[in-house]
C-alpha cells in the first residue's frame, strides 16, 4: 500500500535513520535475532526491529517480506508489522486507502490459506483489526462480506483451505476486539455491530459442525470459533443449537477439549442467567455425561473427568441462584448438585491421582450463599433439602483431606506436597464457611465421629482418619467462636487419648490445641490436660512450627492463668533454646511466647526469670563483643539481639484500660517499681554500646540494635521514659559516625511518643537537630546512593511536624536546606522515597501560618516545589504516584492560595513545560481547575490523573482503562 504522509513521531523516538529500514536490513536483523548466539546482538536486533515495525517504512517492507520466496519467520514479521501499523496507527491511514488495504489483506490471506499457519493467523489478526476500525460505518457488513468472499468458488485455493482460513479469521475477530485499543465509545458501537453480525456466523458454524462430511480439523476450528464468539455476550438462546452440537462432540476424543472450552465459555458468560429456559434444557445434557464421567474415573482418564467436571461446575456455580429460583425443577438441580458432589469426592489423592476436586470448592460457597439469601420461608424449604447434602460434603472433604499412607507420601515430590498443603487450606476454608449453614451440629457431628474412632475396640483406626477429623475441628475453631460449644470439653478430654505415631498427626494435634487457646482462657482448669503435650512437642524439631506457635497462642490468651506452670514453661523453653532445636524464626516466636507468659508474673518473679533466661545470652554477647568482627560472629550477634527484641515486644507488665476494649493506649501505672524491661535494658546498655562500636559499619547489626529499642518503646510507651536521655545520646553518636535508616526510624518513634512531654523535649530536640544536620551533609555529598536514609528522614520530618511542630522553630534548624532536600527527594526514582517526601510536604504546608520559619521558606521557595510537582506530573514520575503529588497541590491550594495562583500561571508559561504534548489551552484549563477546587481532595486527584495522561500522550487510549 502506498503511503502519502506519516505523522511526526510515528516512527518512535530515537529510531535509526529512515533509510536504514529496508527489506535487506530487516532480513539481516531477523537473522541476527534468530540465529546469532550472542545475547547482546539479539537484544540489539530486537530493539531495532521494534523501531522498524512502527516506522513509516513498515508499510513498504511488510508486503515485500510476505513474498512466497521468504521463510516463515520473515513472513511472520511482515504480517506482525502490518498488524501493529493498523492497530496502533490507524489515524495515519488516509480513508481513500481503506479499500486497497482491505483487498491486499484478503489476497494475502487467500495465498497463505495453503501456506504457513502462523503467518496466516497474523494476517487474519491484521484484517480483524482493520475490520474493527472500519465498523460499522466504513464497513457495515464486515463479517458477512468475509463469509461471502471466502465461499466464492473462483478461488485458486481448495475448499477445505478456504474454510479453515475463514474460520481462523472469524475466530481471531472477537479475540482482537477484546484486546483492541478502541476508545470506549467506539467499543460500544463495534460490540453492537458484532452482535448483529453473529447472525452470519452461527448458521455457518452449525452447518459445518453437523454435516457428517466435515473433517475433524474443520470441526475443531468451528468449536474454537464458537468459543471465541460467545465471549461477546451473545444471547444464550441463540447458542442453543451449537451448545447441543458441542455436547454431542464430547464423545469424539479429538474434539473433547475444544467442546469443553466452548460449552464452559457459553455457560459462563454473565448474561446467560437471563435465559432460564435454555439453562433448564442444559441440565439434562450435563447429567447425561455421568456415565462418561464414571467411565473416565474408572479408567484413570484425568483429562476427561476434569473436562466434564468443569462443565458441571460452570452450570452450577454461575447459575445456582437462577436455577434454585425454579422451585418446580428442584429435583433436576439437586441431581446436578449430586453430580458435582461426585466430582468433589472423586477417588484418589489430590494432586497426584486427580486434579478435579479442587475445581468444585467455590461452587459450595456460591450455593450456600444463594440458599441463605432467600426469604425465610423459601430458605427453610431449601435448608431441609440441602443440610443433609452439606453434611455429606463435610464427610467428603475430610476424606479428601486425608494424607496418603506414609509409604506413598514418601514418593511425592516437594511440589506435590506443597500443592496438597494448599489444597487442604482450601478445604479448611470451605469447612469454616459451611459452619454458617450447619452451625453447632457440625461440631457435634465431628466430635461423635472422633469419639467413636478413638474408643472403638473393634477395628484399629488409621492415623489419617483421626488427623482429618481433628483438622476439621481446627479449621472451624481457628476462626469461629467455639466458646459456647458443649463438645469442646469432650474434645480436650479426647486429645490426650490420641496415639501420636506420626509427624502430620502430631502437627494437627498442636494446631488444634492452638485453635482452642481462647476457649482454654475461659476454662483454665483444662490447661493442664494439654500443656504437657505442647511442652513435650517443643523438643521435637519436626514439630517446630506447630508446637512453638501453639505455645505462643496459649501464653498470649491464657497468661493470667499460667503462673503455676511458668517455671516449667521457662525451663523447657530454655532447654530447647540452648540445644538450638529450632530455626531462627521459631526461636523468635518462642521468645514472644515467654514475653506474654512473664507479663502476668510479679515484678520480682519476672526479674528472676529474665535473669536465668537471658544471662547465657548476655555472657555469649560479652564474649562476641571482644572478638574481631567476622561473618559467623555477626550471625550470632544478630540472633541474640533478635531474641531480646522479640522478648521485649510482648513483655508488658502494665495493663491497658479496659484491656481489649476501646482504642485507648494510655496505660495504668505499674505499682511495683521500675519496669523489668527497662531494668534489663539499663543493665545491658553498656554492652550493646560496646557491640555497636565494633559493628557500626554493618547495617544488619545496627538494625538489630535499633529493633530492641524500637520494639521496647512501642510496647512500654511512657514506661520507657527513664531510657530516653541515654538512648538519644547513643543514637546521636551512631548516626554521626555512620548514618543508617534504622537509627532514623527509631528517632521517629521517640519523637512520636516523647517529643510532646516537656521533660523529654531537650534530648529529643538535640537528637533531631543532630540527625538533621548529618543528613543535610549527606545531601551535599550526594544522596542518590542512600534512598532508604532519605525515605526514613522524610518520614521523621513529617512525624516531627505532626507531633511537635516546635522542633521547626529552633534557630539551629536550617529549614530552607531541609525544604530544598525534600524537593530533591521528590525526583528520586524509588517510589517509597518519593511517597515519603510528598508526605513531608503535606504535613509542612498546613503549618505555614503557625510556624514562622516554615511560612518564610514556603513564600521564598514554594515555586520551586510547584515546578518539581508539575515536572513529576508531566511524566518524570511513575503514574502510580500521582495521588501523592495531587495531595501536595491540594495542600498548596488550601494553605497558600494567593501564592499558588501566581506561581502556577508563571510555571506553566514556558512552551513545552511540563510536556511538549500540551497546548496552552490545556495548561490553562488545568490551572483554573486546580485553583477552583479547595475542598474536594478526590476531585484534585482526578484532575491530576487526567492531566498526567495528556502530558504522556495516553489520554483516550486503552492505557486509561486500568488507571
Amino acid at each position: 500500500m502506498e503511503r502519502r504522509e506519516e505523522q511526526p513521531g510515528a516512527a518512535g523516538a530515537g529510531a535509526a535513520p529512515a533509510l536504514d529500514f529496508t527489506v535487506e536490513n530487516v532480513e539481516k536483523a531477523l537473522h541476527q535475532l534468530y540465529y546469532d548466539p550472542n545475547i547482546e546482538n539479539k537484544n540489539l536486533a530486537q530493539k531495532w526491529l521494534m523501531q522498524a515495525q512502527v516506522s513509516p517504512q513498515a508499510w513498504h517492507f511488510s508486503w515485500q517480506l510476505l513474498q512466497p520466496d521468504k521463510v516463515p519467520e520473515i513472513q511472520y514479521f511482515g504480517a506482525s508489522a502490518l498488524h501493529i501499523k493498523i492497530s496502533r496507527y490507524w489515524s495515519d491511514i488516509p480513508t481513500d486507502q481503506y479499500e486497497t488495504l482491505k483487498a491486499q489483506l484478503f489476497t494475502q490471506i487467500t495465498h497463505f490459506a495453503s501456506g504457513s499457519k502462523i503467518v496466516l493467523t497474523r494476517l487474519c489478526v491484521a484484517l480483524a483489526s482493520l475490520a474493527l476500525s472500519m465498523m460499522p460505518d466504513a464497513w457495515p457488513c464486515a463479517v458477512a462480506d468475509m463469509v461471502r468472499l471466502f465461499q466464492a468458488e473462483d478461488s485458486p485455493v481448495d475448499g477445505q483451505g478456504r474454510c479453515l482460513a475463514l474460520l481462523e479469521l472469524l475466530t481471531v475477530l472477537p479475540e482482537e476486539f477484546q484486546t483492541s485499543r478502541l476508545p470506549q465509545y467506539r467499543k460500544g458501537l463495534v460490540r453492537a455491530s458484532l452482535a448483529v453480525e453473529c447472525g452470519a456466523v452461527f448458521p455457518l458454524l452449525e452447518q459445518l459442525l453437523q454435516q457428517p462430511s466435515s473433517p475433524s480439523c474443520v470441526r475443531q476450528k468451528v468449536l474454537k470459533c464458537f468459543s471465541s464468539w460467545v465471549q461477546l455476550e451473545v444471547p444464550l438462546q441463540d447458542c442453543e443449537a451449537l451448545i447441543q452440537a458441542a455436547f454431542a462432540a464430547l464423545q469424539d476424543s479429538e474434539l473433547f477439549d475444544s467442546s469443553v472450552e466452548a460449552i464452559v465459555n457459553a455457560i459462563s458468560q454473565p448474561d446467560a442467567q437471563r435465559y432460564v429456559n435454555t439453562l433448564l434444557k442444559l441440565i439434562p445434557l450435563v447429567l447425561g455425561l455421568q456415565d462418561q464421567l464414571r467411565q473416565a474415573v474408572q479408567n484413570g482418564d484425568m483429562e476427561t473427568s476434569h473436562g466434564i467436571c468443569r462443565i458441571a461446575v460452570a452450570l452450577g456455580e454461575n447459575h445456582s441462584r437462577a436455577l434454585l429460583d425454579q422451585v418446580e425443577h428442584w429435583q433436576s438441580f439437586l441431581a446436578l448438585v449430586n453430580m458435582i458432589m461426585f466430582c468433589t469426592g472423586i477417588p484418589g489423592h489430590y494432586p497426584v491421582n486427580e486434579t478435579t476436586s479442587s475445581l468444585t470448592l467455590t461452587f459450595w460457597y456460591t450455593l450456600q450463599d444463594d440458599i441463605l439469601s432467600f426469604e425465610a420461608e423459601k430458605q427453610a424449604v431449601y435448608q431441609q433439602v440441602y443440610r443433609p447434602v452439606y453434611f455429606q460434603l463435610v464427610d467428603v472433604l475430610l476424606h479428601k483431606a486425608q494424607f496418603p499412607s506414609d509409604e506413598e507420601y514418601g514418593f511425592w515430590s516437594s511440589d506435590e506436597k506443597e500443592q496438597f498443603r494448599i489444597y487442604r487450606v482450601d478445604i479448611s476454608d470451605t469447612l469454616m464457611y459451611v459452619y454458617e449453614m450447619l452451625g453447632a451440629e457440625l461440631l457435634s457431628n465431628l466430635y461423635d465421629k472422633l469419639g467413636r474412632l478413638l474408643t472403638s475396640s473393634e477395628e484399629p483406626y488409621s492415623w489419617q482418619h483421626t488427623e482429618a477429623l481433628l483438622y476439621g475441628f481446627q479449621s472451624i475453631a481457628e476462626t469461629i467462636d467455639v466458646n459456647y460449644s458443649d463438645v469442646v470439653p469432650g474434645l480436650i478430654g479426647l486429645i490426650p487419648r490420641i496415639s501420636i505415631s506420626n509427624v502430620q498427626l502430631a502437627d494437627t494435634v498442636m494446631f488444634t490445641i492452638g485453635a482452642l487457646s481462647e476457649w482454654l482462657a475461659d476454662h483454665p482448669v483444662m490447661i493442664n490436660s494439654v500443656l504437657p503435650l505442647v511442652l513435650h512437642a517443643l523438643g521435637n524439631p519436626e514439630l517446630s512450627v506447630s508446637s512453638v506457635s501453639t505455645l505462643k497462642k496459649i501464653c498470649r490468651e491464657c497468661k493470667y492463668d499460667l503462673p503455676p506452670y511458668a517455671a516449667n514453661i521457662v525451663a523447657v523453653s530454655q532447654d530447647v533454646l540452648m540445644k538450638q532445636i529450632h530455626k531462627t524464626s521459631q526461636c523468635m516466636w518462642l521468645m514472644q511466647a515467654l514475653g506474654f507468659l512473664l507479663s502476668a508474673l510479679q515484678v520480682e518473679e519476672i526479674l528472676k526469670n529474665l535473669h536465668s533466661l537471658i544471662s547465657p545470652y548476655i555472657q555469649q554477647l560479652e564474649k562476641l563483643a571482644e572478638e574481631i568482627p567476622n561473618p559467623s560472629n555477626k550471625l550470632a550477634i544478630v540472633h541474640i539481639l533478635g531474641l531480646l527484641s522479640n522478648l521485649f515486644t510482648t513483655l508488658d507488665v502494665s495493663h491497658h484500660e479496659d484491656d481489649h476494649e476501646g482504642p485507648e493506649l494510655r496505660k495504668l501505672p505499674v505499682p511495683q517499681g521500675p519496669n523489668p524491661v527497662v531494668v534489663v535494658l539499663q543493665q545491658v546498655f553498656q554492652l550493646i554500646q560496646k557491640v555497636l562500636s565494633k559493628w557500626l559499619n554493618d547495617a544488619q547489626v545496627v538494625e538489630a540494635v535499633c529493633a530492641i529499642f524500637e520494639k521496647s518503646v512501642k510496647t512500654l510507651l511512657d514506661d520507657f521514659a527513664p531510657m530516653v536521655p541515654q538512648l538519644c545520646e547513643m543514637l546521636g553518636r551512631m548516626y554521626s559516625t555512620i548514618p543508617q535508616a534504622s537509627a532514623l526510624d527509631l528517632t521517629r518513634q521517640l519523637v512520636h511518643i516523647f517529643a510532646h512531654e516537656p521533660a523529654h523535649f531537650p534530648p529529643i530536640e538535640a537528637l533531631f537537630l543532630l540527625v538533621t544536620s548529618v543528613t543535610l551533609t549527606l545531601f551535599q555529598q550526594g544522596p542518590r546512593d542512600h534512598p532508604d536514609i532519605v525515605d526514613s528522614f522524610m518520614q521523621l520530618l513529617a512525624q516531627a511536624l505532626k507531633r511537635k511542630p516546635d522542633l521547626f522553630l529552633c534557630e539551629r534548624l536550617d529549614v530552607k536546606a531541609v525544604f530544598h532536600c525534600a524537593v530533591l527527594a521528590l525526583k528520586f526514582p524509588e517510589a517509597p522515597t518519593v511517597k515519603a517526601s510528598c508526605g513531608f510536604f503535606t504535613e509542612l504546608l498546613p503549618r505555614c501560618g503557625e510556624v514562622e520559619p516554615v511560612g518564610k521558606v514556603v513564600q521564598e521557595d514554594g515555586r520551586m516545589l510547584l515546578v518539581a510537582v508539575l515536572e513529576a506530573i508531566g511524566g518524570q514520575a511513575s503514574r502510580s504516584l500521582m495521588d501523592c503529588f495531587a495531595d501536595i497541590l491540594f495542600a498548596l491550594n488550601k494553605h497558600c492560595f494567593s501564592l499558588l495562583s501566581m506561581w502556577i500561571k508563571e510555571a506553566l508559561q514556558p512552551p513545552g513545560f511540563p510536556s511538549a504534548r500540551l497546548s496552552p489551552e490545556q495548561k490553562d484549563t488545568f490551572s483554573q481547575q486546580i485553583l477552583r477546587e479547595r475542598v474536594n481532595k478526590r476531585r484534585v486527584k482526578e484532575m491530576v490523573k487526567e492531566f498526567t495522561l495528556l502530558c504522556r500522550g495516553l489520554h483516550g487510549t486503552d492505557y486509561t482503562a486500568d488507571y
